[in-house]
């Protein structure tokens, strides 16, 4: 991280988060961020669900929720950039403050509640993106819908000719029930659904489902039998946790999903445990608690073909993505792997 990154981060930190998470957007689309360009080499190269990357660490949803800075992500250094969520409608969210950094955890609560401008508007900016990045979208539900289900099919329909790929979002806490979702019937149903629209659009786009990290065993082996059942394209393991064990912040009893470091063991068990029940049937993407290359490597290496980051940006900055690429390039040299591929799920059984 150069210094100048280093003094805005100091700054930042000095604000809101809330304040702070907008002005990093606008700093991106004013052109004041770092942007170092793809970082890829022959090792990095890879590719999940049909689609190619330069490097297989990713942005997660959230950062962008409304597509504001597609451009200037695009050359930030990650293989691929996640956007939203979006639902039909726009929506306010929940009541702020809403965002609370955890400094002493390197951690996040959050409970926005599906914040967003509307699949209209997010659909307008996605048609304006850059063509030769990886871009998807993390597919929402209103809170007061009627049929919530239907919703993420609704924004796949209205979005879908602007996506590499669409993230089905059932795992966000923040949102009264819509964890509830993730029951075998009730997830099965809903995938059935989306993948309907899917395959109405011009264009195949694959079909992601984001889920909690707080399931037992028998929700995972649910999970891992309604992904083949209904044929989707990876499962993205996994969300924000309810978990508060071992938290120091003064703001560890905030209500809200925990993202960052904590997460890092919890969430990296349950994509093991898929990663055996599905046994590559279905490709799987690790996210939860990454802020350096070695995490990044030991989800590769426990079952995840790409993987995701946001959190860590909080305290390591936006650069942050492309410093754990080239890192992990050198990782895989050192252990004698020719590519991504070749070590995904190699010490999935330390994690079992």
């Amino acid at each position: 991280m150069k210094l100048t990154e280093k003094l805005a981060l100091k700054a930042l930190h000095k604000l809101d988060p809330e304040v702070a998470h907008g002005l990093s957007i606008k700093a991106l689309t004013s052109g004041l961020a770092p942007c170092p360009g793809p970082v890829t080499s022959d090792r990095l190269k890879c590719e999940i669900a049909g689609i190619a990357l330069p490097n297989p660490v990713g942005l997660a949803a959230g950062f962008d929720k409304n597509a504001e800075a597609l451009k200037p992500l695009s050359k930030s250094g990650f293989g691929f950039i996640e956007v939203g969520a979006a639902t039909p409608r726009p929506q306010p969210g929940n009541p702020k403050p809403r965002l609370f950094r955890l400094s002493e955890d390197r951690a996040a609560i959050n409970r926005f509640g599906f914040n967003n401008e509307g699949m209209e508007v997010i659909a307008s900016r996605l048609a304006q993106r850059p063509k030769d990045a990886v871009i998807g979208l993390n597919l929402g539900a209103n809170k007061d819908s009627d049929d919530r289900a239907a919703d993420f099919a609704k924004v796949l329909a209205h979005c879908g000719a602007h996506l590499d790929f669409a993230t089905v979002n059932v795992s966000s806490p923040n949102t009264e029930k819509l964890r509830d979702l993730q029951g075998k019937a009730a997830l099965s149903a809903l995938l059935n659904g989306v993948i309907e629209t899917r395959n109405s659009l011009s264009r195949r786009v694959p079909v992601f489902l984001k889920i909690a990290p707080d399931l037992d065993r028998a929700g995972i082996e649910d999970i891992a039998a309604v992904a083949q059942e209904t044929g989707i394209d990876a499962v993205i393991a996994t969300n924000t946790t309810l978990s508060r064990e071992g938290l120091q912040s003064a703001h560890r009893d905030e209500a809200g999903g925990l993202s960052g470091a904590p997460l890092f063991e919890s969430s990296t068990r349950v994509l093991a445990q898929l990663s055996e029940l599905l046994d590559g049937k279905v490709p799987l993407v690790g996210v939860g608690g990454i802020s350096t290359a070695e995490q990044a490597y030991a989800k590769i290496r426990a079952g995840a073909s790409v993987v995701q980051l946001y959190t860590a940006m909080v305290y390591g900055g936006l650069s942050l993505g492309a410093e754990i690429a080239q890192e992990l390039d050198g990782l895989l040299a050192r252990d004698g792997f020719a590519s991504v591929a070749e070590a995904v799920g190699s010490k999935r059984e330390d994690w079992l």
